[in-house]
């Protein structure tokens, strides 16, 4: 397995290269010393790095400095004017920002043709008022997942394949894969994002077995697809989708999209064996129903295949903080099976948020109120 040392933050797979499934974390030098060796099950504390000219090995320790070496190559490569220069013009830029056109007015001014930020679809046919709370009906599963699913595997993340949908929408607008940034540096733009969600190429998605990526299954047809080809196909036709998932869902880093992603993506509830506290959190506020199934229970057990049409009972009943609600999956030949969840809505403001269709409407409904 290829791996990669870096001194970043994040070290989910393909954050270096898309096929380096391991990368560690570690202190610049450490990330030399690494190179060096060429590999990572070395230990640097009794096995040399390589050899010198003279075929003598050369240990970490014969490289690393002293604390009074760095303190001599600080104090004669770093001085106070260097911070003046540089903080002086901090606020006026280079020619290139100098000379950017200012559109006129106090609002922004949206650019259809950009490929980088566009107005998000969030508030888009927003009422004054909530509509009643219903139960969710002839569900479909988008994703059915195992354990350990982080907000790197949901969130799009990292460099923008050309084969994927983010990919082919950017070319379709004249964006040449040499162009295509980041997901990171695109992450103003709802359609790249959309289209990059669950896009990681490490997704095991078992509706697709034995097949690692941004893939699914379009239900009752068995068509395989991308996750986002798929997703639109069911809002055309009406269809809510669910996310099964087992333990862990959501963990790693908080990422904003992890749950915004599947909430453009018609994701009404996630069911799920346990959650990451911040990103169960955030699918509250993004409108999407967080499920727990009841100790011991997951979808094997329940033998669960993904394939169902599931309907979650109770909500219309009225909402509570950590409801019990009924999931009826329902098989393609008639059979069904019904199976309790709690609602994780653990507290009165996230009933309300739910209720709203997530915090972004709900503030806005207060806002307008008053």
């Amino acid at each position: 397995m290829v791996a990669a040392v870096l001194s970043g933050n994040r070290n989910f797979e393909g954050r270096i290269h898309p096929l380096a499934r391991a990368a560690y974390l570690a202190s610049p030098p450490l990330v030399v010393a690494f190179a060096l060796a060429g590999r990572v099950d070395i230990d640097l504390t009794s096995e040399p790095l390589g050899t010198d000219r003279d075929g003598r090995p050369v240990y970490l320790a014969d490289l690393w400095p002293s604390a009074d070496e760095i303190r001599q190559v600080i104090g004669t490569a770093i001085e106070p004017e260097l911070f003046r220069r540089t903080y002086a013009s901090v606020f006026e830029g280079d020619e290139r920002w100098r000379t950017l056109p200012i559109p006129a007015g106090d609002r922004y001014e949206w650019d259809p043709a950009s490929t980088y930020i566009a107005n998000p679809p969030f508030f888009r046919d927003l009422a004054p008022e909530p509509p009643p709370v219903r139960d969710i009906v002839g569900a479909r599963v988008l994703a059915l997942l195992g354990d350990s699913v982080t907000t790197d595997h949901i969130s799009p993340a990292g460099s923008i394949p050309a084969w994927s949908p983010a990919g082919r929408w950017l070319q379709e607008r004249g964006v040449t894969p040499l162009e295509f940034n980041s997901y990171g540096a695109r992450r103003g733009h709802h359609e790249v994002m959309m289209r990059g969600t669950f896009g990681n190429i490490r997704l095991r998605n078992r509706l697709v077995e034995g097949k690692e990526g941004p893939y699914t299954v379009h239900l009752p047809d068995g068509e395989e697809m991308f996750i986002y080809d798929a997703a639109m196909r069911y809002a055309a036709e009406g269809v809510p989708l669910v996310v099964v998932a087992g333990r862990e869902y959501g963990s790693g880093s908080s990422r904003d999209w992890a749950a915004k992603g599947p909430a453009l993506l018609g994701v009404r509830a996630v069911i799920a064996e346990s959650y990451e506290r911040i990103h169960r959190s955030n699918l509250v506020g993004m409108g999407i129903l967080p499920l727990q199934f009841e100790p011991g229970e997951n979808a094997a057990s329940l033998g669960l295949t993904g394939r169902e049409r599931y309907t979650i009972a109770g909500l219309a009943e009225g909402l509570r903080p950590k409801a019990r609600l009924t999931v009826v999956a329902e098989a393609d030949d008639g059979t069904s099976r019904r199976f309790p969840v709690t609602a994780r809505l653990d507290g009165p403001i996230e009933v309300e948020y739910y209720r709203q269709g997530g915090i972004l409407p709900a503030v806005l409904r207060r806002l307008a109120a008053s």
